[in-house]
């Protein structure tokens, strides 16, 4: 089924009433990962079937030109994909709630932007997002369009390949990397990055705090389409443990924090936060 067919219809009363129980008349800071966007398309990292990935690090990135080139390579072949793909009903199901004054605010995991694309207006993109490319010798940052125009004319040929395989932070795998031209920095000359977290990478102080802040606020968490490897999701998971406020996990798969919440429903994210936001 496609995601634009889910309805929040579809999602059985008795499954979801528990999590609308405990979740009814709080206030809910929403924690999201991959599972959150499979519907609109993009992959899972861990879910069924996700074959295992290498993703490229921080190190590599920095040391070596040749990784330079073949990251800028994937990544511009997955932005192409990236632009195209929109937000589904639980992204358009979380603005709503946000609309409504029932969600106080979105932390991500997930660097697609759907989550502001849906119309949600407080968001955390705890490991940033693929639309900003950022300068690591001065800082300026640069519209992804931007960049995206200037590969294309220093690489015309990039845009002829077809089929790619679309990875959960927008990278494909490519060898076409004979004769790639990297893009700098038009201000100072410098290393150009994608404007996200790699891994390796730690997240901004600044930015984890203001996600710790909206959890601190709530009275409730909702974690949906996470698996909570990432230590940053057991960390806020770890604060709304330690306030005993309720925590709903609604997730296809196990998660690193089930034993801790309050409701967990395995299911997917779509339908479930759809019902959510027609029963709260």
């Amino acid at each position: 089924m496609k995601a634009a067919e889910l309805r929040a219809d579809e999602m059985p009363a008795a499954e979801v009433q528990g999590a609308v129980d405990a979740l009814r008349g709080r206030s809910i800071a929403v924690l999201t990962g991959a599972g959150v966007s499979t519907d609109s398309g993009i992959p899972d990292y861990r879910g069924e079937g996700a074959p295992v990935r290498n993703p490229m690090t921080l190190q590599q990135f920095l040391a070596d030109d040749a990784h330079r080139r073949r990251y800028w390579a994937g990544s511009h072949l997955g932005w192409r994909r990236f632009a195209g793909i929109h937000p589904n009903p639980g992204h358009l199901a979380l603005a709503a709630m946000e609309r409504a004054g029932r969600v106080t605010g979105v932390l991500t995991q997930n660097v697609d932007g759907l989550h502001r694309r849906a119309g949600s207006q407080r968001v955390v993109e705890l490991h940033g997002a693929m639309g900003q490319v950022r300068c690591l010798n001065c800082g300026q940052l640069f519209a992804r369009q931007e960049i995206a125009a200037r590969l294309s004319a220093a690489n015309p040929w990039i845009d002829d390949t077809e089929e790619v395989e679309l990875a959960p932070d927008g990278d494909v795998a490519t060898d076409r990397l004979d004769g790639f031209v990297i893009p700098e920095c038009t201000v100072c000359g410098g290393m150009l990055k994608p404007d996200v977290v790699f891994f390796g990478e730690l997240i901004p102080s600044d930015r984890f705090h203001a996600a710790a802040a909206l959890v601190r606020q709530a009275e409730a968490l909702l974690i949906a389409g996470s698996s909570l490897v990432v230590n940053s999701g057991i960390r806020l998971l770890d604060i709304a443990v330690k306030r005993r406020i309720p925590v709903v996990i609604v997730n296809r798969g196990p998660t690193k924090g089930d034993t801790r919440a309050t409701v967990r429903l395995e299911a997917g994210t779509s339908e479930t936060l759809a019902a959510l936001a027609k029963s709260l």
